[in-house]
């Protein structure tokens, strides 16, 4: 992967992060309720702050750390999009239980993608 695309992503997750988090804290504050609501929140803090680590890894490192940025990548998506769609889905009376078992995998992509950056310094 080229240095180019982790940036890429870095600015797409970051770009997506703010405008999820109006969209919450606008338009979705009047829909969901309170345990809805910080859960949709977590998904967007989550999101934000890793692309903000992406955008260092993908800044800082050679393409050779290709490793990290792949587990960042597909850690947000899974991790924060599944929260997205099970508190939508959730508020919409349909929750779509099959992204359940999705979150705490996204998470372990991102727990990974750190021990990896860990390694990186060691």
């Amino acid at each position: 992967m080229s240095q180019q695309i982790i940036l890429f992503f870095a600015c797409l997750y970051g770009l997506l992060a703010v405008i999820f988090g109006a969209f919450g804290a606008h338009a979705l504050k009047k829909v969901l309720n309170t345990d809805q609501l910080k859960s949709f929140e977590t998904g967007v803090k989550y999101q934000m702050y890793h692309a903000l680590v992406l955008l260092f890894v993908g800044s800082y490192f050679s393409t050779t750390q290709n490793s990290i940025a792949y587990c960042f990548i597909i850690g947000i998506f899974l991790f924060s999009f599944s929260i997205y769609g099970l508190v939508i889905s959730d508020a919409k009376g349909k929750k779509m239980k099959f992204l359940g078992p999705i979150t705490p995998i996204g998470g372990l992509f991102l727990v990974i993608g750190w021990l990896l950056l860990l390694l990186k310094f060691i």
